[in-house]
């Protein structure tokens, strides 16, 4: 069954929609206020802190997703470089680094101006996108932070995706 189909009416409020589509998938949520949820997706390599937000004011779902992370002082321009590599291989979203409070974050914004109403789709696919990156580029920063890699050469990790099947 189509998320769209699954016990959801037009003109819904797009927090609705991703409490729908946290409840659709059984992740953890809580509904912080009317215009914003926080929920736990379980990924591979942990789990990932997700906070959606409506903003009225320019009309955008904001997400973001987070984990928690405490580079060496010493590591923390070489992480910046790294975030440089992996902001330049996203096309939507970006990777940022928050020091005060030791949180890697990957954050998005979907600009519905004009009135427009998120879908469910659109909603799962920018939740997904963001577990997928962090996903995708988790093991480079560990390789880079713990394991001594130059930045580049922790890329390599991110960038050598598995083609066809097995």
């Amino acid at each position: 069954m189509a998320l769209s189909e699954h016990e959801l009416q037009d003109d819904l409020h797009p927090i609705d929609i991703v409490e729908n589509l946290a409840s659709h998938h059984d992740w953890d949520f809580d509904r912080i206020a009317d215009d914003q949820i926080a929920m736990a997706v379980e990924g591979q390599w942990r789990t990932y802190s997700l906070t959606l937000a409506w903003s009225d004011y320019d009309e955008t779902l904001r997400l973001v997703c987070s984990f928690e992370m405490e580079p060496p002082e010493a590591k923390v321009p070489q992480l910046y470089e790294l975030i440089n590599h992996m902001n330049d291989q996203c096309w939507a979203g970006a990777f940022s680094y928050w020091p005060e409070h030791k949180l890697m974050l990957y954050r998005y914004g979907l600009v519905l101006s004009g009135g427009q109403m998120a879908t469910p789709e659109q909603v799962d696919a920018i939740v997904q996108a963001a577990v997928s990156n962090c996903e995708r580029y988790y093991p480079a920063i560990q390789l880079m932070v713990w394991g001594e890699r130059p930045a580049k050469e922790a890329m390599q990790v991110a960038i050598a995706e598995a083609y066809g099947r097995a």
